[in-house]
């Protein structure tokens, strides 16, 4: 491979002319006529049995040029990029310029690379980070919480339906009299004040009996995922077979032992308020780090390329997949469920990916500025916390995650800290 020029021809584009020798093509033509001679067959020949000159004969010497430039295509760029040294972020554009058996293939190949930015002013940013103080009172609702959770079912005769109970029943729903698709169900589970159904329904459930039957009269949100039902008054005709209690432990001693590994309410009392106290710290300091990314991304100034961004876009979706594949919702299923279309789901990522792409570069930027260097021993200590964190052997994971973009991720992270080390911050109490 050899690369005959190199040009920029925009911002953050480069065209590389690229020319793989006739040695090297004639080796893709060779190993081409290899993979696909099984599949050809030559009149007077056993399939597979024809010579790549009877072949070429018959079908002409381009024949086999298709499946050979194809072969050494990607090696090709790769190579020319590796060699000019382009931090390449997108390919847009690849085309053959010439090809013969006797001077190779030349490649007119269009690079879009990571933008050269600007930043000023990350030194003194100022942010505010808001804390919260964990109160007794909010103690007391995290244990009711959990004593709901906890509470032994009964079966409810006596009485009617009230909150926090769950109804079995059948209901059907109607609007303007005509019976909608997903809108009847029998024995179907309902706790009452869950908010798991239409605003209004749970509401006009409770107070009612076994075997009774009543209506609910609700009306559909005006933004609900079915269109022709969205904004719509509805009646349902509801039925309840079953009403079933909570019965609550008693808040003791007792109660502590059962839900805990503690053997007095006070002492889990406390234990609670100091995990509760870690997660509202953790939360002040994660909003923090967001305030201070966002402003930043504000300060980078530089034409980032349009592919930086669909290529984040792309890595988001593929995340969104990932955290929701243990409910077994797919993007398609996703898709069908909210009516939109797969355009406007992706736009949905534009702008955090924007926010991100730009954060990255701004740190990117600020680590090359301030010169930070990263040890071995750094390096080591993070490759065994990535392989942890993954349960992967360090082995594993270096074959993962190459040295170079390692140091480069430890560079931004202390790049970030010197951001958040130098900022104004004015601590605010919740």
């Amino acid at each position: 491979m050899e690369v005959i020029s190199n040009n920029k021809t925009g911002t953050n584009t480069v065209e590389l002319e690229v020319k793989v020798g006739a040695e090297d093509f004639e080796n893709a033509l060779q190993q081409a006529y290899l993979r696909r001679r099984k599949n050809i067959q030559i009149p007077g020949f056993r399939k597979g049995k024809a010579t790549r000159k009877m072949i070429e004969a018959k079908y002409g010497d381009t024949f086999f040029y298709e499946s050979a430039i194809n072969s050494i295509y990607q090696k090709a760029v790769a190579d020319a990029i590796e060699d000019q040294k382009l931090d390449a972020v997108d390919i847009p554009d690849t085309k053959v310029t010439d090809v013969s058996k006797e001077e190779g293939v030349t490649f007119s190949i269009t690079v879009t690379v990571k933008p050269e930015v600007t930043i000023d002013g990350y030194k003194g940013l100022k942010a505010d980070k808001t804390v919260k103080t964990i109160t007794d009172e909010e103690v007391d609702s995290e244990v009711e919480r959990i004593r709901n959770n906890n509470a032994r079912i009964i079966d409810v005769e006596d009485r009617p339906a009230q909150l926090t109970d769950t109804v079995i029943f059948d209901f059907e729903g109607s609007v303007d009299g005509e019976k909608f698709e997903g809108g009847k169900a029998e024995n179907y589970s309902l706790e009452l004040g869950s908010g798991r159904f239409i605003p209004g329904f749970e509401d006009q459930v409770v107070g009612h009996s076994i075997d009774e039957e009543f209506d609910v009269n609700v009306t559909f949100p005006e933004d609900y995922n079915v269109k022709d039902l969205a904004g719509k008054p509805a009646v349902f005709k509801c039925k309840i077979h079953e009403i079933k209690g909570k019965e609550l432990a008693d808040l003791d001693d007792e109660f502590a032992k059962d839900v805990s590994e503690f053997d007095t309410l006070d002492e889990y009392k406390a234990d609670l308020k100091k995990n509760l106290q870690k997660h509202a710290d953790e939360r002040a300091d994660s909003e923090l780090d967001n305030t201070l990314s966002e402003k930043l991304a504000e300060l980078v100034e530089g034409e980032i390329p349009d592919a930086m961004i669909e290529n984040r876009v792309n890595d988001m979706l593929r995340e969104w997949e990932y955290r929701n594949r243990y409910a077994g919702v797919t993007i398609k299923d996703y898709l069908k469920y909210t009516g939109l279309t797969m355009e406007k789901f992706r736009e949905t990522f534009k702008t955090p990916a924007a926010t991100q792409v730009k954060l990255r570069l701004a740190l990117e930027k600020i680590a090359s500025t301030e010169n930070f260097d990263v040890t071995e021993e750094e390096i080591e200590k993070q490759y065994e916390t990535l392989a942890e964190q993954h349960n992967q052997s360090v082995d594993r994971v270096k074959e993962l995650i190459s040295k170079e973009n390692l140091t480069q991720d430890i560079q931004v992270e202390k790049a970030f800290n010197f951001v958040k080390d130098n900022a104004e911050i004015t601590t605010v109490q919740e």
